[in-house]
């Protein structure tokens, strides 16, 4: 496939959220804790900590959950809302553009509603301001007026839980991160939890799935539910058309080779990136601006959607100088391994050519 021409919003691998996930998900969310798979550790404190705040009669603390795309950060923050027997308001950090769209939604509040902050870490710096009395005191400062007129007015807001969420934590300012009473950081998923969700998942859509066939589909998942979910519906179509509508590991294993998914979850467009760097440049270093115009994509692309699940799974390091193939990528590939040269060999090549140009 031409680089140049992938639409990297349609890549069946890409973990943000999609117009497709929006005919799935909903009726795939699970609704309460106990159903909720995965992240034992998150929920094990989270259920301690629910338990306490109903018990007082007080609403939760602030929430704030990190990790990457994908991993179940919205649907989190709906049970805690479901457990807690509160309303919840959902929006997001791009989309409060002014002090008044926030000040909005926190007056429409009532006494221990959820509001729900995807992407927090976006929010512009004189809207997270207004936060920070909102979340200590439950009061909301409005300045009135310009100029010598101008007034500040105090306004009572309800008791509510603040659930942040974002996947780039080191971006927010501290300020806003230490107002969080609770911080969570949601982990990626083993084979074994995200087969258990496509088996469930598989029942919710009606569908017959085998176990070796959860597995197959899980082990190229990326660790990822949400990638989990898109290739349930991939592989449901092969396994209707070209099999007897049972999702088996014959079927699940041929459908994801016609996606160009790898049994790792690599796809085309990651094998491309690696070959780049070992074809192009003898596996690196290389600079992002210069492996992402080889390449033909935007470099913010390549540092945020790809390269954290390549350096996660061992095929990528990221230097100071720049991006290297790691000898598991070779093996990967199937390339001859050889040691890429040290700064002092490097240096010394130079000084040599330099040499003899001279000459």
């Amino acid at each position: 496939m031409d680089t140049q021409e992938f639409d990297f919003e349609n890549r069946i691998m890409n973990t943000s959220y999609s117009a497709e996930d929006s005919e799935v998900e909903p009726s795939l969310r699970p609704k309460t804790l106990d159903e909720y798979v995965g992240q034992e550790k998150v929920k094990e404190n989270l259920s301690i900590y629910i338990a306490a705040a109903k018990e007082r009669r007080d609403p939760l603390d602030h929430v704030l959950l990190y990790g990457p795309p994908g991993l179940g950060k919205t649907t989190l923050s709906n049970i805690i809302a479901a457990e807690m027997g509160v309303n919840i308001r959902i929006t997001s950090g791009p989309a409060i553009e002014k002090q008044g769209d926030l000040a909005a939604i926190l007056t429409n509040l009532n006494e221990g509603d959820i509001l729900f902050i995807d992407e927090i870490h976006r929010l512009s710096r004189s809207v997270e301001e207004i936060l920070y009395p909102a979340m200590e005191d439950y009061a909301l400062d409005i300045i009135i007026g310009k100029g010598p007129s101008a007034r500040s007015i105090r306004i009572d807001l309800p008791r509510f839980t603040l659930i942040g969420a974002t996947t780039r934590a080191g971006q927010m300012t501290t300020p806003l991160r230490d107002r969080f009473g609770v911080i969570l950081k949601l982990e990626l998923y083993t084979p074994e939890e995200l087969a258990s969700i496509v088996r469930r998942n598989a029942g919710i859509l009606d569908m017959e799935i085998a176990d070796d066939g959860a597995m197959e589909i899980a082990g190229r998942s990326r660790g990822t539910p949400r990638i989990a979910n898109r290739l349930l519906k991939r592989v449901r179509d092969f396994a209707q058309i070209m099999g007897d509508g049972i999702i088996d590991e014959k079927i699940a294993n041929y459908a994801l080779n016609k996606l160009e998914i790898d049994h790792l979850g690599l796809d085309n467009v990651d094998r491309k990136m690696l070959e780049t760097i070992i074809r192009f440049y003898d596996g690196g270093p290389v600079g992002l601006e210069t492996l992402a115009a080889t390449v033909g994509e935007e470099a913010i692309t390549l540092e945020d959607m790809y390269e954290p699940f390549l350096m996660q799974i061992g095929f990528l390091n990221r230097t100071p100088r720049g991006r290297c193939a790691t000898r598991m990528a070779y093996e990967h590939l199937g390339l001859p391994y050889h040691v890429p040269p040290t700064q002092g060999e490097q240096m010394k090549l130079f000084d040599e050519g330099n040499g003899k140009n001279k000459q």
